[in-house]
């Protein structure tokens, strides 16, 4: 056991994510880029595959934490959605919602929503159709 720090023993051990040399559990806890609050700023109703997308060439205010500026750099170059954003800042879906409500109130992003699933075809109509279009001279 090293001395001073209980639970270890001096052995190489595997680097945990979100620390240099892994990709285990973060160094700050996802809640405290949110914040702390349970619920995000705004009305916006945010789906895993919505679609962000940055709005202005000035990043966001210092009112901003590093987190918000993390994502607003990230979605520079392009469009992302909620879920790819999530994977690449290495936070839970729930908090980059947050951090995105946060930066699309303050007019930083856009949320656009996935694209829907297309209606199922109705066949009848279909098949009216081609007799009406067979009918015609």
């Amino acid at each position: 056991m090293t001395p001073g720090r209980p639970g270890t023993s001096g052995a190489a051990t595997t680097p945990e994510p979100g620390t240099p040399g892994g990709r285990g559990r973060r160094l700050v806890p996802a809640y405290l880029a949110t914040g702390g609050r349970e619920r995000p700023r705004g009305t916006a109703d945010f789906d895993r595959l919505t679609v962000l997308v940055s709005t202005d060439q000035q990043p966001p205010e210092m009112d901003f934490g590093p987190e918000h500026r993390r994502l607003w750099t990230l979605l520079r170059p392009g469009a992302l959605t909620v879920v790819e954003c999530a994977a690449h800042l290495g936070l839970p879906v729930s908090a980059t919602v947050f951090l995105a409500a946060d930066l699309v109130g303050g007019g930083h992003l856009l949320a656009r929503s996935p694209v829907p699933k297309a209606e199922a075809i109705d066949r009848t109509l279909i098949e009216r159709l081609l007799v009406g279009l067979r009918a015609l001279p």
